[in-house]
């Protein structure tokens, strides 16, 4: 299940920003990207390593399972919630959305906010990096929910 392979095709199925100032997390339909400040609209809107996190709805499925509780994607923070793949170790891999490209900087941490969120969260997203990926912007554009993700291995 977990592993490295060829390119994987997936949907982005949500996108979702935390404005400055603002704790919960806004629902969009479409959105931007660019290279010099990430994704607009969100907290994190600058330029490095972390602009943008992506996690798999089967990941957070599975990590909402194993709490037995169903909380909402949002509830993890993250920007793009994409159905099924295997972000597991793809540090340096690409994800291309539409004529977007990401690269993969790391694993996105589960934080004590998960915690607070519901007991046992944290220690659910832990294995298999089930909270995501923390990517840097390599190719900007506008991109919107239903779109094809690819996941492009590092080589």
């Amino acid at each position: 299940m977990y592993g490295k392979g060829a390119s994987l095709v997936a949907r982005l199925l949500a996108i979702a920003v935390r404005p400055p100032g603002i704790e919960t997390m806004q629902l969009l339909v479409s959105a931007k990207m660019t290279p010099e400040s990430g994704l607009h609209g969100d907290k994190r809107s600058r330029s490095g390593r972390r602009q943008v996190t992506v996690m798999t709805q089967s990941d957070w499925q599975r990590a909402c399972e194993e709490v037995g509780v169903e909380l909402a994607w949002t509830t993890r923070r993250a920007n793009l919630l994409i159905d099924e793949l295997i972000l597991y170790e793809s540090t340096g891999a690409l994800i291309q959305i539409g004529s977007i490209l990401l690269e993969v900087t790391g694993e996105s941490d589960p934080c004590a906010k998960m915690e607070a969120s519901c007991s046992g969260l944290f220690r659910a997203l832990k294995p298999y990096w089930r909270g995501g990926v923390t990517c840097k912007v390599i190719k900007g554009g506008n991109f919107r929910c239903g779109d094809s993700v690819i996941l492009k291995p590092k080589i």
